[in-house]
């Protein structure tokens, strides 16, 4: 996979595409990822790439010319423009899934007011990680990267480990204990010593399904919901 990255700070992925499991991830040649400054697209001695709203009001909208140069330049038949923006869809493990499978990404990060509309029509996707404002769109970006990467087959090492997590059968992980066994008077649920991987799979199942009946109950809702879906549509 290869994701380019177009943004007004690149500094700011060094740190986190510099270390870790994407570090390692760069370093085997499983992705490829590129950081191009905005303002390498600018025309002008200023290197300009915002200006005032027309119709008024607050702030500095990013310009078009340099935006569509950028994305021109990288962008082939196998390209996926993703752009990051608060007024983009909810972005979940499933959207991750799908993303993965992708041979190239363009990730577009806005700034200031917001991105002159135009360039919409060069995005394939919107996305946004959740219902708040940030400066830039920096940071959801890495965190798209990041959770995009640890899903390319061969990075975790354990195949099974992305398909084993929280939010990826819809339901939160089930608890996860290491030794000692017990630990301050605290000891580790004896199925999980016993070496029964039928009542142990049994155990995790239902853990997670209490575990998310507990602190995400809108995820168990939303569960039902789909699988009452797909019912009704099975039985037509």
């Amino acid at each position: 996979m290869k994701i380019d990255v177009i943004s007004l700070f690149p500094e700011m992925f060094r740190g986190p595409l510099d270390e870790s499991i994407i570090q390692r991830a760069r370093n085997q040649g499983k992705v490829e990822i590129v950081l191009t400054n905005l303002r390498d697209f600018t025309r002008d001695r200023h290197r300009t790439v915002d200006d005032r709203p027309f119709g008024g009001g607050p702030g500095m909208v990013l310009k078009p010319e340099p935006l569509f140069e950028a994305i021109e330049s990288l962008r082939s038949q196998t390209s996926l423009v993703v752009m990051m923006t608060p007024s983009g869809e909810p972005y979940h493990q499933q959207i991750a899934e799908s993303l993965a499978l992708s041979q190239h990404i363009i990730m577009v990060c806005g700034h200031y007011e917001g991105i002159d509309a135009r360039v919409d029509t060069l995005v394939d996707r919107r996305l946004s990680i959740g219902d708040y404002v940030l400066t830039n769109g920096a940071l959801p970006a890495m965190v798209v990267i990041d959770s995009l990467v640890r899903l390319i087959p061969g990075v975790l090492g354990d195949n099974d480990s992305p398909t084993d997590e929280s939010f990826s059968t819809g339901l939160l992980e089930y608890p996860q204990y290491t030794r000692p066994a017990n630990f301050r008077g605290m000891e580790v649920p004896e199925v999980l010593l016993s070496g029964n991987h039928a009542e142990i799979a049994q155990w995790r199942k239902k853990m997670a399904l209490e575990r998310t009946r507990s602190f995400r109950p809108d995820l168990l809702e939303k569960l039902l919901n789909r699988n009452t879906s797909h019912e009704s549509g099975t039985t037509r």
